[in-house]
């Protein structure tokens, strides 16, 4: 008997979806992740009644839409502790050193032997076990958990700018040498810009790292707010739908973190074969 009211609530959100996949139209695109997010959580609020499933092991979408709802100033704070001054800052801070320092790499062959090395083994350390040391070098607020951003996205970010540094076309650089350009000229007019694609596609992957280093940062210690302190206390005080609520506020600056990226790289990166879709 529970299968014929879930049917009948996937089976008219199919069947649009089905049509709608047959029209080329933006709308279309735009209609159909939302029907089928819908979906989703209308099977999630159907099966957590039907199967009685405690609140403890996975509330409801509408609880969390309520306990979303009623903690908007709680969840504002931990968001602007945790995304805008851990997240943003260390991702900021990483990206820029990483790109000083490709730059630095690509010009000095015995720097590309040395840091690469050195920055892959960086890469390699568990978050679990150099969040607690930031935390002690740098204290319990926001800086700490900007540091431990940093060491998460300084590699991706450095790998890929080395990579794009490189990606120049070799009769291009022949041709701008042949010009006696400098190597500064040369960088900013020629391989810098060819450069981008490769770190848009190091800033995109590192988005997430940022949010999820900042988070779990917060759980080694933090000021009495943050989305990874919040979080450890409502689950110790069993406050499921709050701890979902923080999910949500982190997927949606997530989302929104890398959809304002790749919006910026396909300005920068226009002339570029992948922007001309």
């Amino acid at each position: 008997m529970m299968l014929l009211p879930l049917a009948m609530i996937l089976l008219p959100p199919l069947a649009l979806n089905i049509w709608l996949a047959r029209s080329p139209s933006p709308v279309a695109r735009v209609l159909i992740p939302v029907i089928f997010g819908a979906t989703l959580l209308a099977v999630w609020e159907y099966a957590v009644g039907a199967f009685g499933i405690p609140a403890v092991i996975l509330p409801a979408p509408s609880a969390i839409g309520a306990s979303f709802a009623a903690n908007i100033p709680l969840l504002w704070g931990d968001f602007v502790q945790t995304i805008l001054k851990g997240a943003l800052s260390g991702w900021l801070i990483g990206a820029t050193l990483a790109v000083a320092v490709a730059v630095l790499i690509d010009r000095s062959p015995f720097l590309q032997r040395g840091l690469l090395p050195i920055g892959n083994f960086v890469a390699a350390l568990p978050i679990v076990g150099i969040a607690p040391i930031l935390v002690m070098w740098f204290g319990f607020d926001w800086q700490s958990k900007a540091a431990v951003v940093v060491v998460m996205v300084f590699f991706p970010i450095l790998v890929n700018m080395v990579e794009g540094l490189k990606a120049t076309d070799a009769l291009a650089r022949d041709q701008i040498a042949a010009w006696g350009a400098s190597y500064g000229q040369a960088l900013v007019k020629l391989r810098l810009p060819h450069a981008m694609p490769f770190l848009f596609n190091g800033l995109k992957i590192t988005t997430t790292l940022a949010l999820i280093g900042a988070i779990v940062a917060e759980f080694f210690g933090s000021p009495t707010r943050g989305m990874g302190f919040r979080i450890s206390t409502a689950v110790g005080q069993l406050n499921m739908a709050l701890v979902w609520a923080e999910i949500l506020v982190a997927a949606l600056a997530g989302t929104a973190f890398y959809g304002i990226v790749a919006l910026i790289e396909r300005r920068v990166t226009f002339w570029h074969p992948s922007a001309r879709r």
